[in-house]
């Protein structure tokens, strides 16, 4: 992992591959180790880059609410440290709604971007109601227990326990300030359906047909030429674990190969 400062934050990173650039940001309570299993199908043909968020992994977690604007903008800083141009931007649930934020306020650096099971849709009311209690329960109980109890539901019943357990050992590692802040970003984030239906990049939209966290009908917001969906059968909200060869094509079919250049 390397990092490099954004705002006065540390923000870790991994760094793999040449080619295009792909950016992948992962969800709640997780870190780059999300897509372990999908960056060796995609970094032989480009160069893919994922950060442990905000709050995230080995990154800085600074005290108080963050905002989705405030994580997107560290992606936005990711990049000129790194003297990237455009890259395609694809993030998963909490990458999602980054994703989008930025490909509203920075479209200019971006080549297409995607959302894995994520969606454009707010928080609902009674879902702003539970990023509140979670918020509680991490503060009165720690990380430890709320993870234990947010990761079975987040994949298809008849996952490999195995799976389960790697992305709780993932989770045990994000600091309780951290997922504070990334819960109350989340709540207050808009309706940004609107980015995916007046782009006119290429925008991926990806679904588990066993997600019971964004369904596929939550996930496909639009229907136009320019937006690819894919449903992954058999699969829950975490397809980077439950079936990282099978996201791994999407996203080949998604992005175009260039030929091989240094970074």
């Amino acid at each position: 992992m390397e990092n490099i400062r954004c705002e006065g934050n540390n923000i870790c990173y991994s760094d793999q591959g040449s080619g295009e650039v792909i950016v992948l940001l992962h969800g709640f309570c997780g870190s780059s180790s999300y897509f372990e299993q999908v960056i060796p199908y995609l970094s032989g043909r480009y160069r893919v880059i994922a950060p442990d968020l905000r709050g995230h992994g080995a990154s800085d977690a600074p005290l108080g609410a963050y905002t989705i604007e405030q994580m997107a903008d560290d992606v936005l800083s990711l990049l000129d440290a790194l003297e990237i141009p455009k890259c395609y931007l694809l993030g998963h649930s909490l990458g999602g709604y980054i994703t989008l934020s930025f490909a509203q306020r920075h479209s200019a650096r971006l080549k297409g971007f995607g959302l894995i099971h994520s969606t454009g849709y707010p928080d609902s009311e009674e879902a702003k109601e539970k990023r509140l209690k979670s918020v509680s329960q991490i503060r009165s109980e720690g990380i430890t227990d709320f993870v234990d109890q947010l990761v079975p539901g987040l994949f298809a019943p008849d996952a490999a326990p195995q799976l389960l357990q790697r992305a709780k050992e993932i989770g045990y590692r994000t600091p309780p300030q951290g997922a504070v802040g990334a819960a109350l970003a989340m709540r207050e984030r808009p309706d940004r359906r609107d980015v995916i239906s007046a782009s006119a990049l290429p925008v991926l939209l990806v679904a588990g047909d066993q997600d019971a966290i964004v369904t596929p009908e939550r996930a496909f917001t639009a229907d136009k030429p320019n937006v690819t969906k894919a449903t992954i059968s058999g699969a829950g909200h975490m397809s980077m674990f439950e079936a990282p060869e099978r996201l791994a094509e999407i996203i080949k079919d998604f992005v175009p190969a260039m030929q091989r250049v240094a970074k």
